[in-house]
Parts: C-alpha cells; sequence; structure tokens
C-alpha cells in the first residue's frame, strides 16, 4: 500500500498493524464502544502505528470523536483513564511481557472541533487509520482536507523520520488562503 492510503471506515487495519498490537487496538475499540456508546462517533489511530512504524517504545496515537465530551482536556482525559483505559490493563501488560513499552495517548474532539479544523488533522490526513466511523464523519473531514491540500499543491516533505508541509508551493507574501 502507497503512502497516504489507507483504508477508513470498516477496516479495522487487521493486516496493517504489528501482530502484537491487534489485540490492543481490538479491545480498545471494545472498551470505547462500550463505555462512550452512542456518544462514539469515530476512533482512529494514527503516528507511527498509522503510518506503519511503530517501535518497541511508541506509544499509541489516538483520536477519539465523541459527542457531549466534558469541557477541557483535562476531565476528558480523566473520564478515558477511568472508563476505558482501565479496562486495557491486561493487553498492556501483555505487550510490556513483549517488551512493548506502549502507552495510549489520546486526543478528543467533539463532531463541532473536527469541523472547525485542527492542526493534527495535518498529521492525520496521510497517515489515519480509521477503527470506527459508521456515520463517515471523520474519513469525510479527511478527505474534504485531502481534497484541499492537493487543489493548493500542499506536500509533506520528509527529513529523515521527520516531516514538514509545504502547504502552497506556489505561496506569495501577503496572500491568504484558507485550508
Amino acid at each position: 500500500m502507497e503512502r497516504g492510503e489507507r483504508p477508513f471506515a470498516g477496516d479495522t487495519g487487521e493486516n496493517l498493524f504489528p501482530a502484537p498490537f491487534r489485540p490492543l487496538l481490538d479491545a480498545l475499540l471494545l472498551a470505547c464502544r462500550r463505555y462512550y456508546g452512542p456518544r462514539l462517533v469515530a476512533l482512529a489511530v494514527f503516528g507511527s502505528l498509522g503510518r506503519g512504524t511503530a517501535g518497541p517504545e511508541s506509544d499509541v496515537d489516538l483520536l477519539l470523536i465523541c459527542r457531549d465530551l466534558p469541557r477541557g482536556r483535562i476531565p476528558r482525559v480523566d473520564e478515558f483513564h477511568a472508563h476505558v483505559e482501565s479496562a486495557l490493563e491486561i493487553p498492556l501488560g501483555e505487550l510490556d511481557a513483549q517488551g512493548i513499552h506502549t502507552r495510549l495517548s489520546p486526543v478528543f474532539k467533539t463532531p463541532e472541533e473536527l469541523e472547525a479544523g485542527s492542526p493534527l488533522l495535518l498529521d492525520m490526513v496521510e497517515d489515519a487509520v480509521i477503527l470506527y466511523d459508521p456515520e463517515g464523519i471523520l474519513a469525510d473531514r479527511l478527505r474534504r482536507l485531502r481534497n484541499r491540500l492537493a487543489e493548493l499543491g500542499a506536500r509533506r516533505i520528509w527529513r529523515g523520520e521527520q516531516w514538514y508541509w509545504d502547504l502552497k508551493p506556489d505561496y506569495r507574501p501577503g496572500e491568504v488562503f484558507e485550508l
């Protein structure tokens, strides 16, 4: 699969993730669906695990899109830790026993916050693997951003293991453009 070509809603990424991470991701999706219920709009993995470059010290970068989230990052993290992460002690422990010392790094957005946009979406536009998105909200938002980046001629430029975006290669000083 080419860089940037990733499955979206309905594909759990089973063939994309290293085998040791699959039980954790299965348990994560189950725990999120159980706790958030109909509030859960979408769940995606991004970062090194989404790119397929995760190592034994990589964290699991997650984006959760949920309705009716508490206000502020700390209450959102506390809710996740108490009700989701605590349910993942066994698969996290099994990874640790295999020498994979990972941790969950969740980012939380409401559907409205997702629609408003975020620089985080630039990190996800090519590397996210959507685990859950029955309404296609996250897939649609990433698709629209990907299309807009193509219209602008934007390029993600890699320098070793890091990258930056040249959002508008023909940019002229003073020019205003929107993503």
